[in-house]
């Protein structure tokens, strides 16, 4: 029978593909069922009736077909599936193509088909990533001639960096992750936007925790891996060691019959970092990595903010298409009219081509770090995406349950009593949000269970308190701080305030209490706090802050704190404290006073200076 009818040279190639075929930014998909090229092309269910009239042959034929050869008694309407529909078009010579029909909103589903004629290189994204303190930073720092380590809290990376270093006339995106574990979802979102995976091992402490964590990460999302030995300029460094550990979790070095790249580096000391870079080059060159910049643009959300005088912000990778001003964007549930881009070096861009980082202000909402994003050629389309997904993820949202104060958990936990504990948790970027999230959730206990019942970038603010009074939860702020009037609110509502800059010392103090183990701990006491009025500047004492004591009191040669819209800038200690032109031991509340700040002038109008200090509590 099949000689009857038109044979196609892709006989046999049959396919059935999940990604869509159809351009997103149309406003409606919509079902298609044709032959194309000698390829049956449907998206939904077929009939007999259909499938006839497509494939150009007789119902008849088709029915008897089924009947001889299925044992399948079908009439006109019947639906067929995708088995008997390949058979059927294989039979008659044609190829087949099912395109999964998705909902324009759910555009992480949709899998772009791109015209060769429109692909052209673009830079490879490459991932730093190995265990803490093994200088992933630091080569970084090399690279770029920054100092991005010097001011990281704790010495160790608690966000995802994104820079651009050009090498030999070509681009390199370098992504630089966190190592300490509680990174771990951070890691993972890392590996999955880049293309090469730099696995940074320490030559004199050897394959860690983290490192094997990162090898994970790195081969589930399939990218590249060039293993990069770090400090062999140390007496204690051991490369072949380290090459060893390697082989036992699959990584066999080149020089071993393998197909790992091994490069011998010392990051502090600018050693084989020219040799490591041409490497990503070549490897991107064998991998042929292509982007088409004429489509409008989609990617990543690599980091979010709320800063005080942009509103909600996002560092956004550009994975294919290119991004221009003006381009109205969904990422994750939040809108932007894109009004302003600027790079790494804060200059402002007009057009972000594919691998190119990105930090985009004016959107409506902070998105999460790891959503994905997409431009629209359609204001309003994106508008009614952007809708239409916030609708999705506040439906999908838990609910609070029930907890307690830390000291009552830890009481508590001694009787075996307790159950859960609510937490709300609020961090100055949403990557630390996530992570802090992610890791008080994997928290074991028998008797005990984290439930994070909100979690969110920016400033602590009266509705957390009132949503911990009503859900009885713990506030945690990640290098974030309250004002007075949410301390107050706090107070009087009797709501627990615990505040870090160290992710590790937060898990830490909630596992410990979790577990009845929590031991007399240093105590923080905020003192005061006043606000910023007026600033002086004089030559040789630096910029002079006039203010007004608003809470507290404020002493000399005290730790403070610089808050910013609820955010943390700085952390140090207070200079000189005056009242008019004399010098003063301390300033009460309802108070006038001008200070310094030791080693640090970038203070503005507004700016609130809060003084604290460390007292020993013990434990009740």
């Amino acid at each position: 029978m099949a000689k009857d009818y038109k044979k196609n040279k892709n006989q046999g190639s049959s396919r059935v593909s999940n990604g869509p075929k159809y351009d997103p930014n149309h406003k409606k998909q919509t079902q298609v069922n044709k032959v194309n090229g000698g390829v049956f092309e449907y998206t939904g269910s077929i009939t007999v009736t259909e499938l006839s009239k497509q494939l150009n042959v007789p119902v008849s034929d088709i029915i008897k077909y089924l009947f001889m050869n299925k044992k399948m008694m079908v009439t006109l309407n019947s639906t067929l599936d995708d088995e008997v529909i390949g058979e059927l078009c294989l039979n008659y010579g044609y190829d087949f193509k099912k395109e999964k029909i998705v909902d324009v909103e759910n555009f992480e589903e949709i899998e772009i088909h791109d015209d060769e004629k429109d692909l052209v290189e673009r830079p490879p994204v490459v991932v730093v990533m190995g265990h803490v303190d093994h200088g992933k930073t630091t080569l970084i720092d090399t690279i770029r001639s920054s100092n991005i380590a010097g001011g990281e809290a704790g010495a160790i990376t608690q966000a995802i960096g994104a820079y651009q270093k050009e090498i030999k006339g070509k681009k390199i995106t370098f992504l630089d992750t966190p190592g300490h574990e509680a990174f771990t979802a951070m890691r993972a979102r890392g590996a999955k936007m880049t293309d090469i995976a730099i696995i940074v091992c320490a030559a004199d402490d050897g394959v860690m925790p983290q490192t094997i964590e990162a090898i994970d990460h790195a081969k589930a999302a399939g990218v590249t891996i060039i293993v990069a030995i770090n400090k062999i300029d140390k007496p204690t460094a051991n490369v072949e060691r380290v090459k060893e550990e390697m082989m036992q979790h699959g990584l066999i070095p080149e020089e071993y019959g393998g197909d790992t790249i091994f490069k011998e580096i010392s990051a502090k000391k600018n050693i084989g970092i020219d040799d490591l870079l041409e490497t990503i080059l070549i490897v991107a060159e064998l991998k042929e990595l292509k982007a088409n910049p004429k489509r409008y643009a989609l990617g990543c959300v690599i980091e979010a903010s709320l800063d005080k005088n942009e509103g909600a912000k996002a560092t956004l990778l550009v994975q294919n298409g290119s991004l221009n001003c003006g381009d109205s964007v969904v990422i994750g549930t939040a809108y932007c009219k894109v009004r302003k881009m600027v790079n790494e070096h804060k200059k402002v861009i007009k057009t972000a081509l594919p691998s190119t980082p990105v930090v985009v202000t004016g959107l409506d909402e902070v998105p999460h770090a790891g959503d994905y994003f997409m431009a629209y050629s359609d204001e309003k389309l994106a508008k009614q995406v952007a809708d239409k997904r916030k609708l999705d993820a506040k439906t999908k949202a838990q609910k609070a349950t029930s907890a307690m104060t830390l000291n009552d958990l830890y009481n508590q936990a001694q009787t075996g009593e307790v159950k859960s504990i609510n937490v709300i948790l609020r961090a100055d970027v949403q990557g630390s949000v996530e992570a802090i999230k992610s890791s008080l959730e994997k928290i074991q206990n028998d008797e005990v269970k984290v439930n994070v019942i909100r979690a969110t970038a920016g400033a602590i603010t009266q509705s957390d308190v009132l949503l911990a009074s009503a859900s009885n939860a713990i506030i945690y702020g990640f290098n974030v701080r309250p004002d007075a009037a949410v301390r107050a609110k706090a107070a009087e509502e009797k709501i627990e305030i615990r505040l870090h800059n160290i992710i590790y010392a937060l898990i830490e103090e909630i596992e410990g209490a979790m577990k009845g183990l929590l031991k007399p701990i240093e105590k923080e006491v905020v003192m005061g706090q006043a606000e910023v009025r007026q600033l002086f500047r004089a030559s040789k004492i630096g910029t002079i802050a006039g203010s007004f004591v608003t809470d507290g009191t404020i002493k000399r040669d005290t730790q403070i704190r610089l808050i910013r819209e609820g955010v943390v800038i700085y952390t140090g200690k207070l200079g000189s404290l005056k009242r008019f032109k004399d010098d003063v031991a301390k300033v009460e509340t309802n108070f006038e006073c001008a200070f310094t700040i030791d080693g640090y002038n970038d203070i503005k109008e507004g700016d609130i200076i809060e003084a604290f200090e460390i007292q020993q509590i013990a434990r009740g």
